[in-house]
């Protein structure tokens, strides 16, 4: 496997970061279409078809990857930014929503990682992207991510976003967690990854949780996040009027008079 470009980055930011990366001459990063913030001048940007890693093989390799891609609700297409000047450059990539940015170095993470689809921000150049299936397909079914994950592999950095919070956890041998199915970023291959019902008509219909559980089992680290893009989406749906919700902190008549006064009722 190539040797992964061996850039510096700093991490700006607190509910909506995004990271800025150095790169030394002839130095590159690959990213997801669409996550640039900015790039200094001298840095060339390159849509590549696949995952950019340089390790597809040809023609066909790149079509692989490309399906791959597209397989896991990614772009065809993504990113390289290659620093082709005599010094140092910067490029920065933003988080899609509010949450947090992980930096990991994969080769300290044995060189492989699974991760949810869309969380994949932007990596070292030589990095992989490809996919992974899940073991059971209780999980893929009704593991509310679907039956396929990214799998990031080389030995370099990756940087995936969660929303909300972040946790992060390593798992003893035999260490059961039950999470939330959404809540789930990434987790080591060593960790056991199945889907349990919550148990009990009550719970599974009124609980408010779903009607399964995601269970991760060691050993091995997981990251979670505790604002999964969609829960944040239905909550807003959910309190949009114009979507047939109702603003719960505007819900006396004078609410609905004020919404009228200023215009939101259109």
């Amino acid at each position: 496997m190539a040797t992964m470009h061996e850039i510096d980055y700093t991490i700006h930011g607190d509910d909506m970061q995004f990271v800025e990366v150095e790169l030394d001459p002839t130095e590159a990063a690959v990213a997801e279409a669409g996550s640039m913030m900015y790039m200094e001048d001298g840095i060339q940007m390159q849509t590549v078809f696949g995952d950019a890693s340089g390790q597809s093989g040809g023609f066909f390799g790149s079509l692989l990857s490309a399906g791959k891609r597209l397989v896991t609700g990614e772009s065809l297409f993504t990113t390289v930014f290659h620093n082709q000047s005599a010094g140092k450059k910067k490029v920065a990539f933003a988080a899609p929503y509010p949450g947090k940015i992980i930096a990991i170095h994969l080769s300290t993470i044995g060189g492989l990682l699974h991760a949810q689809k869309d969380s994949f921000l932007c990596a070292a150049k030589g990095v992989s992207l490809g996919i992974a299936f899940q073991k059971r397909m209780g999980a893929g079914l009704f593991g509310g991510e679907g039956f396929i994950l990214q799998k990031l592999e080389g030995d370099g950095w990756v940087f995936v976003h969660a929303g909300g919070t972040l946790l992060e956890r390593t798992l003893q041998p035999g260490e059961t967690l039950r999470i939330d199915t959404g809540c789930v970023v990434a987790f080591q291959p060593s960790v056991d990854f199945d889907i349990q019902f919550v148990g009990g008509v009550k719970s599974a219909l009124f609980g408010g949780e779903g009607l399964f559980f995601a269970t991760l089992r060691g050993p091995g680290k997981i990251w979670l996040q505790s604002l999964p893009i969609s829960r944040l989406a239905d909550r807003i749906m959910a309190s949009s009027p114009k979507a047939g919700g109702s603003a719960r902190e505007e819900g006396s008549v004078l609410g609905g008079l004020g919404r009228l006064l200023d215009g939101d009722n259109r």
